[in-house]
């Protein structure tokens, strides 16, 4: 586990007998399959499980946020836009903190993003370290405030 990583007593909350106790969780939401894959196998690497969605469709099927420390969501879906889904969690009362990815940055872009709310806006490709930082600082934040799963409201 890397330095950032923290121990979150997580249920098995997305699919039962998933095997996600004790482990940190991160939805990850990308419509390009080599990216879910490396960043899968990036976060495994520093102590982090994952779920993974192919599509903005997937993941707006997705009701159980409660063991996750984060959603790293690409903003440019092809099937809807990541700061979208982010308005979204927020509009249901998700506090779920989010960290953006994108290969099409624009400063209109990054001040939509950092405007919905965000841990990290990361621009492709980024490097572990950019990454790893904001979700370990997040699982950090949440130890220190006793938390057992991070209950996090983000704001600009």
């Amino acid at each position: 586990m890397s330095a950032f990583g923290c121990i979150l007593d997580v249920q098995d909350h997305l699919g039962g007998g998933s095997g996600m106790s004790n482990r940190n969780l991160v939805l990850v939401v990308d419509d390009d399959a080599a990216m879910l894959k490396g960043v899968a196998r990036l976060l495994r690497r520093h102590g982090y499980d994952t779920v993974l969605f192919p599509s903005a469709e997937a993941f707006g099927n997705q009701s159980e946020f409660d063991g996750a420390v984060c959603v790293l969501l690409d903003i440019n879906l092809g099937d809807g836009s990541g700061i979208e889904l982010r308005h979204r969690l927020k509009a249901a009362g998700n506090p779920v903190p989010v960290i953006y990815m994108t290969g099409n940055d624009s400063s209109a872009v990054r001040e939509a993003a950092l405007q919905s709310g965000c841990l990290a806006y990361l621009t492709k490709p980024f490097s572990a370290k950019s990454l790893i930082e904001p979700l370990g600082g997040a699982c950090v934040r949440a130890l220190t405030q006793g938390a057992s799963v991070i209950n996090l409201c983000i704001g600009p």
